[in-house]
């Protein structure tokens, strides 16, 4: 590894930094990606090869030849690492053909330059042999997929059969983002059954099976290595068991368990045990993206373990398919319901299946293994065993078979928690032994176990991870060094004694008290769950790497953990100051050379303008660099020694701090009471020197040189499960940056070595996978490989893995910032601002349960984790083939509007992601790209509906309501009807097909007629009705006898109904408006239709809906000097986009002091509550733009109705002009919302309650797509104020209204 040669500081990692930038690095163009010109040349050539280039490059033969070699490599490289360049090439014969004739004409005239060099001829031979292979490899695709269609479409439908770009490349890595090959194809089983078959059919067809679950592993172990590799996704294998209490074999008791399939995610499973009041002990960090499948093959573990164990300790049985294509069970016999290595033997039952999966082949296997075997002692989560004595599926990343099933035994948590949070200001070397006496407290023996009380999980946040989460201080005192602790605890104490607990938790703050700590005791459940959600965002580490780090884990002995932290506090140090000598030797190289200087008017020398400045600070770089160099070389010193030495280096040091024994120069460094700073020791220095404006071009570069070598820094932090002495030890890391890579492995192996000296091991719950392949030896290796030499000796399951040569030497990374600033379509489109966006994406997965477009059930896997993926593939095809002459692809533009086109705009992706990406807003971008472009597809259904919603002429509006409402939605209904009673919907609602390009047109115009419009709309528009469609006046809408009373108390409101309470469903914006007229509220229209301009913003028409935002803040700033003498203080909507578009209009500007408020909200806080409602039951629809900002829309709604009211949650499928623009989308999205709306309805019905279930909404798109639901889930949807002007002024609530307002209730005011 490249690597040895570098170490972490010191003379030696300058030399080593000038020894790579000297190198030619990245010379093979169109390379994105971590990959140097030597790791793409040996790829594609060998090693050889590589060997030769240099041999001629010593003997300056290359040149010219050299690029064109490089351009061929280059070529292919990106195809190969690009699916949809190559199914670009795959479907386009002529544009195949035209770049495999471009290699060749490139080699042959290397050929006619090569004068006769054999050496030259040798390369040409290797290159010629490359290109073959490339061109060959399109033909052997094309057939073998034709041969997996054929094989694998005999057991699973064919949509679960995926060989397009967004399949591969969102299976191609993990959480890591390491890549080595794409998957051939990826599968997507329906169920536990069609598992079985498939794996035979890969092994049929020569292909090795990649099990895949969420895709959140740390190590690789899902990333194929090899390009004939099937991908076996289990995201739909989510059958999920109740709980139930069985008699586990040679068990004395019944114990609670729970059966689920391989693609559950792990939250879910947590949540079904909480709603029985028990608890799920496999708890990682990743538990809202991560699945069952990889629980039990990573052995994952959690905060929880250090209570319960990890995956192992609580499996009772599971369920997998062997390296045969068999079944297989694996049954735990007399479990111990506690950590498996406590127990003296444990057993385990092996049967296996014919095909079937019923019949019984062979004779049961008893494994009885000494529980000591499954963990190194002291270390409660090492899962370096591979091997683990033989035990199938458990541990061994998948590459002995795939779970398909679990049953899980489910704990019962005491019943009182208790979570502190600890905050330590002082030395890290001090608060670290902190962990040791909390864990000793709660251990047998200890005070708290004595009392009945337990520690349930200790999870700990370094300095950096407490900056990277944005942790908020709880202590008022602020710490020595800055406003952040040095370190966090958060621990959650639990047992059944209320008070008992409560004392435990005051023993550990005032134990922590005594190590310069401030602790914090959260006792209700929404303060414990505020206190664990920074828990919950530490990947925001590597935010500032674009998303890349090196995530090592490592499990450290509890009573060595000081000395683990003082390593790592080492290491720090020297990279810190190695990467501050870097920056002395880049600024001593810049100020030996040509000085940019501002020189104005004169034309005096340069050097005569310099004159002793250049002198001057090549003296004080050279002074600083002498004195932090000789720090980083005598670390060791004892501190006496080095403190008499401080005089002559210009030391100045503030009051030692470090209590250690012994000091040493490091322990100074250490408590900052000696910094080593930029800021202090050399910036003013050179800021003195070059003062003046003449010279600020060199301080201006001098900043860019600090900002560069900056970059380049590395550090390591650390987060950990404290209980257990599991360590998370992150190295974030930029991938574009060669050597920051390079030395970043060498800070690896130091890590690696660390925790070895320390008696602990190097993985505790992230696998071994690529990433630590190397840091096992041979002895610890071998038993494992054996092992699979017995099993599965062909390679079936995920070939390569975890055997010889299967580290990180042929993984690379995409990287952003190599993408070609210099493209014409980077510079003059979105695309540069979308690859910005999407740029620092962890792949976390955290996304996946609140997107509507990632229902894996529902053939909808587009997740912004998996679009992210995607779109940067495509950006790179754009930026590669901008420059080619074979120019972009029309089909590269379909595939970007497809992504695109699966998102709802809902933004909901943005809470849950630790970096704050918003797909939605990318979404928008992309459409805009497409638009700028000319490539946006014209959709008349869509067209029609934007026209609808822009449009402001009152004729117009009353001749589209007429055609399209009326009329259109009358004949959808009909088409729904006769195609229902034809059986053509049934099949396509009840499986949704996959929705990758657009279907054929039979199939759009199923997909559009599959749920019925809705009927019984009011027949004029809302300002029809009440004659005021004239934008030249403002209406006032206002009961004349409430207001003229002498005792007037009432509010003056701005009313926005938006389009779609206006134009569409009229009756919402009429309610809101007789609900206003009721309560004495004096209500201003706006002039006219108008809209808000989201739909358009959302369509990708920026510009338009930016001119709408303006015209509109113009227009209502107009409306408020008008009515002056109005004294408006809010401004109400009845619609969440609009809410969210008008909080762009900065009202405070236009109606000074007014505030933003839903109606339903303004109607809670005047009091207008609903009593006595019987015969109904409701359920309430959230929008994905909810409009209710003060508290959650779901207890609006129940304080608003006066009874309980329950949640239906996901998104309805309408999605503003989705189900018009892709209604094969919206079916997707609603086959997922149907089944959440039947399960709610089911619990409402549960006691044979006869009556209406309504589900109740505020959103307009909303109610027409829930609308759609009624026939087929027996609901009926209704807007909450529509639901509520009804019970309150009765049935003909509209036409009493209607008569009031048009009879002296309306104001016209001309504008």
């Amino acid at each position: 590894m490249l690597a040895a040669f570098a170490r972490v500081a010191g003379i030696e990692f300058v030399l080593w930094r000038r020894l790579v930038m000297n190198a030619r690095l990245r010379e093979i163009p169109y390379n994105y990606t971590s990959f140097s010109d030597r790791e793409i040349v040996i790829r594609l050539l060998g090693a050889e090869m590589w060997a030769l280039l240099g041999e001629l490059r010593a003997e300056r033969v290359t040149g010219r030849s050299a690029r064109m070699l490089y351009e061929v490599l280059g070529d292919i490289w990106v195809v190969q690492r690009n699916p949809y360049l190559e199914d670009d090439l795959l479907a386009n014969r002529n544009r195949r053909a035209a770049l495999v004739e471009a290699l060749r004409h490139r080699l042959r005239e290397i050929g006619k330059r090569r004068q006769g060099n054999e050496k030259v001829l040798q390369l040409i031979h290797a290159a010629e042999a490359a290109v073959q292979t490339f061109a060959q490899h399109f033909t052997d695709t094309a057939r073998l997929r034709a041969r997996v269609r054929k094989v694998l479409a005999r057991h699973t439908r064919g949509d679960n059969i995926a060989f397009d770009g967004l399949a591969r490349v969102s299976h191609v890595t993990d959480a890591t983002d390491w890549r080595i090959e794409y998957p051939f194809v990826v599968l997507y089983p329906d169920d536990e059954d069609e598992v079985g078959p498939l794996v035979r059919g890969c092994i049929e067809l020569g292909l090795t099976i990649i099990p895949r679950g969420g895709g959140t592993g740390y190590t690789g172990g899902a990333v194929p290595l090899t390009p004939l590799s099937a991908v076996i996704n289990t995201e739909k294998l989510v059958a999920l068991g109740a709980v139930e209490e069985v008699l586990l074999p040679g068990c004395a008791r019944p114990y609670a368990t729970i059966r689920t399939g391989a693609g559950v995610v792990t939250a879910r499973v947590a949540e079904a045990a909480a709603a029985a009041g028990r608890v799920f002990a496999v708890d990682p960090t990743s538990a809202e993206a991560s699945c069952i499948g990889g629980n039990v093959a990573m052995n994952a573990g959690g905060k929880k373990a250090v209570l319960w164990g990890t995956a192992l300790d609580n499996l009772a049985w599971w369920r997998m398919i062997d390296a045969s294509g068999h079944p297989m069970e694996v049954t735990r016999l007399d479990h111990n319901f506690g950590k498996i290595h406590e127990q003296a033997v444990a057993r385990f039952e092996i049967r296996r299946f014919r095909k079937d999966g019923r019949r019984p082949y062979g004779s049961p296997e008893i494994l009885a293994i000494p529980g000591a075997r499954f963990r190194k002692a002291g270390l409660g989560k090492d899962v370096t065993d591979k091997f683990l004595a033989g035990l199938p599926g458990v541990q061994k990343e998948g590459t002995d078979g795939l779970i398909v099933a679990a049953r899980w035994i489910l704990h019962s948590m005491p019943a009182h928690t208790r979570t502190v949070c600890l905050e330590f200001f002082g030395q890290v070397r001090e608060a670290v032994p902190a962990i040791v006496e909390i864990t000793d407290y709660f251990k047998p023996g200890g005070a708290g176990r004595e009392a009945g009380v337990l520690l349930a999980g200790l999870e700990h946040l370094d300095e950096r991870y407490l900056r990277a989460v944005g942790y908020a201080t709880k202590a008022k005192r602020r710490a020595e060094t800055a406003g952040r602790p040095k370190m966090v605890l958060i621990g959650d104490i639990v047992g059944d004694d209320e008070a008992t607990v409560m004392t435990a938790a005051s023993a550990i703050v005032r134990m922590c008290n005594l190590r310069n700590a401030e602790g914090f005791i959260a006792v209700d459940s929404e303060t414990r769950k505020k206190y664990w959600l920074d828990r919950s965002r530490t990947a925001a580490i590597s935010r500032h790497t674009n998303a890349f780090k090196l995530n090592e884990d490592v499990v450290i002995p509890l009573p060595r953990m000081g000395e683990y932290c003082d390593g790592i506090e080492r290491i720090n140090i020297e990279l810190s100051i190695g990467n501050k000598l870097s920056l002395c030797d880049a600024l001593r190289e810049f100020l030996s050379g040509e000085l940019p200087l501002h020189r104005g008017d004169t034309d005096l020398d340069s050097e005569l303008l310099i004159g002793e400045r250049r002198a001057a600070a090549l003296e004080a770089v050279a002074a600083v660099r002498a004195r932090w160099q000789w720090l980083l070389d005598h670390l060791d010193l004892p501190l006496p020694q080095a403190e008499a030495h401080f005089a002559a280096f210009g030391i100045h040091a503030e009051v030692l701090r470090n209590r250690a024994g012994c000091p040493t120069l490091f322990h100074r460094l250490q408590d900052y009471s000696l910094r080593v700073s930029w800021k202090r020791e050399l910036k003013p220095q050179l800021a003195d020197i070059f003062d003046g404006i003449v010279y600020r071009p060199v301080l201006e570069r001098i900043a860019a040189i600090h900002q560069e070598t900056l970059r380049g820094r590395l550090f390591v932090a650390l987060h950990m499960h404290a209980g257990d002495g599991n360590v998370h030890t992150n190295i974030p890391v930029n991938s574009d940056h060669y050597e920051m890579l390079q030395t970043a492995y060498g800070v690896v192996e130091r890590v690696m070595a660390l925790a070895r000296a320390l008696d602990g091991v190097v993985s505790g719950e992230h696998g071994i996978g690529i990433t630590k392949l190397e840091f096992l030896s041979d002895d610890e290796i071998r038993p494992f490989r054996e092992y699979k030499a017995r099993v599965d000796p062909e390679g079936r399951f995920n070939r390569g893995k975890l055997l010889a040569g299967a580290d990180l030497a042929n993984a690379y990374t995409p990287s952003f910032s190599l993408l070609g600033s210099e493209s014409l379509i980077m510079e003059q489109s979105e695309i540069g601002n979308i690859s910005a966006m999407v740029k620092d994406c962890l792949r976390c997965g955290k996304c996946k349960p609140v997107c509507s477009t990632h229902v894996p059930r529902a053939n909808l896997l587009y997740s912004p984790r998996n679009k992210i993926l995607a779109t940067s593939l495509l950006i790179e095809a754009f930026l590669y083939e901008e420059q080619t002459r074979r120019g972009v692809s029309l089909r590269h533009f379909d595939e970007f509007s497809d992504v695109a086109d699966h998102c709802t705009i809902c933004h909901k992706c943005a809470t849950p992601c630790p970096v704050d990406i918003d797909f939605g807003n990318v979404s928008i971008r992309m459409r805009n790209l497409l638009r700028e472009q000319g490539r946006r597809k014209f959709v008349p259904a869509k067209a029609a509906a934007m026209t609808f919603l822009t449009i402001k002429d009152p004729a117009m509006i009353r001749l589209l309501r007429k055609v399209m409402i009326d009329w259109g939605y009358r004949a959808q209904r009909v088409a729904h009807g006769v195609a229902r009673s034809l059986g053509l919907i049934q099949g396509q609602v009840r499986q949704p097909p996959a929705t990758l390009g657009s279907p054929s047109v039979r199939a759009q115009v199923i997909h559009f007629i599959n749920k019925p419009m809705p009927a019984g709309l009011p027949k004029r528009a809302a300002r029809a009705l009440l004659d005021i469609e004239d934008d030249k006046i403002v209406p006032i809408i206002r009961d004349p006898n409430k207001v003229g009373a002498a005792d007037y108390d009432g509010d003056a409101v701005f009313y926005f109904p938006g389009c779609g309470s206006e134009r569409l469903f009229s009756q919402v914006a009429l309610a809101t408006q007789a609900m206003l007229y009721e309560i004495g509220a004096q209500t201003v229209l706006p002039p006219g239709y108008l809209c808000c301009g989201y739909p358009q913003t959302a369509a990708g028409d920026a510009d338009q809906g930016q001119r709408i935002t303006t015209d509109n803040r113009v227009l209502f700033h107009r409306v408020a000097n008008t009515l002056n003498y109005l004294d408006i203080r809010t401004v109400i909507v009845s619609c969440g986009t609009c809410l969210d578009q008008l909080e762009k209009y900065h009202f405070e500007q236009i109606f000074p002091g007014c505030r933003l408020l839903d109606i339903h909200e303004y109607l809670l806080e005047k009091g207008v509550l609903m009593e006595g409602i019987s015969g109904t039951r409701y359920m309430y629809h959230d929008p994905c733009h909810t409009p209710m900002r003060t508290m959650p829309g779901i207890r609006v709604v129940n304080r608003l109705m006066r009874q309980p009211v329950e949640l239906s949650e996901r998104c309805c499928g309408e999605s503003g002009t989705l189900a018009a623009t892709r209604p094969d989308v919206s079916t997707q999205v609603r086959w997922r919302k149907q089944e959440e709306i039947e399960k709610v309805a089911g619990r409402l019905r549960a006691d044979q309650f006869p009556g209406k279930i309504k589900l109740l909404t505020s959103c307009p798109s909303c109610l027409q797509g829930l609308s759609r639901y009624n026939d087929d889930t027996g609901t009926q949807a209704e807007y909450i104020v529509v639901e509520m002007v009804k019970r309150l002024l009765g049935d003909d609530w509209m036409a009493q209204y209607v008569h009031k307002a048009n009879h002296g209730g309306i104001e016209r005011v001309l504008l």
